[in-house]
């Protein structure tokens, strides 16, 4: 871990604690996934609360192929995941000058005491998963071009995570085309988005094995289970304080929650 990298750690840390914006990148930006990760990495340790699951982005042509990889993570914290079952509205903290946006996402659980090997295919991967629910990310970081900068200085801030909207379980998982669920997104009462997981390279079944093998390569010790939040299925959406941000699964359920402000903790 270089100074460089745990200094701008550090400085989003403490931005994210403060609920304070970043004018400007807190240092010399990554250059490459290895650094992006060792910033978060570190970032996380210096954080230190429990992580519950983690989310999956997309890297687009051509820093796909550049970077060498065409999805990316960021950690979700235990205390950022809100229950939206049975009709509740959770509020959803974003920061105030900074990026804010509300995806509609399928949530995936792997089941504790996974043994290491990645599947190679769906049915392998739902053999070690025990739960999907219907699901909502609010990204959220204190740097405003924390997307527009590209996907090292995505990664490097926690993948722009700042929470998931856990929804009701989807029954029936196990024998249903996940990615022939027909989604739409809300925001304030509007269409936004409208799309399925077929659009998402391999799917939510695939996000789930790229993660994997992400953690496992970054040293994470994955054997007590965790939820992956498999990617924007209809896109990222821009919100803000006071909206309220709808996530429709087809016949399958919806949920929703209400941007609200961050506050310093």
């Amino acid at each position: 871990m270089t100074e460089q990298a745990q200094s701008v750690a550090t400085a989003f840390v403490s931005a994210r604690r403060a609920a304070r914006a970043l004018a400007e990148y807190p240092g010399v930006a990554p250059q490459d996934l290895a650094s992006a990760y060792r910033i978060q990495d570190a970032a996380i340790r210096l954080d230190g609360r429990a992580v519950a699951g983690w989310k999956v982005g997309r890297i687009f042509p051509p820093l796909d192929s550049q970077l060498g990889a065409n999805r990316l993570s960021g950690p979700v914290f235990a205390d950022e995941v809100a229950a939206a079952a049975n009709g509740a509205v959770p509020a959803m903290p974003v920061f105030a000058g900074g990026f804010a946006a509300g995806e509609a996402e399928l949530l995936l659980h792997v089941a504790p005491g996974w043994n290491g090997e990645v599947p190679s295919d769906d049915a392998g991967t739902r053999a070690i998963l025990d739960e999907v629910r219907l699901g909502i990310e609010v990204a959220s970081s204190p740097y405003p071009r924390i997307n527009a900068d590209g996907p090292l200085v995505t990664v490097s801030d926690f993948g722009n995570n700042h929470g998931v909207v856990m929804g009701p379980v989807l029954d029936g998982w196990r024998e249903l085309d996940l990615c022939a669920i027909v989604v739409r997104t809300e925001v304030a009462g509007e269409t936004v988005g409208e799309a399925t997981a077929a659009t998402m390279l391999d799917g939510p079944y695939g996000a789930v094995r790229f993660l994997l093998g992400n953690l496992s390569a970054r040293g994470f010790d994955l054997s007590q289970g965790l939820w992956v939040s498999t990617g924007a299925i209809t896109g990222v959406h821009p919100v803000e304080p006071g909206q309220k941000v709808t996530a429709v699964f087809g016949e399958h359920g919806s949920l929703s929650c209400m941007i609200s402000l961050a506050q310093p903790r």
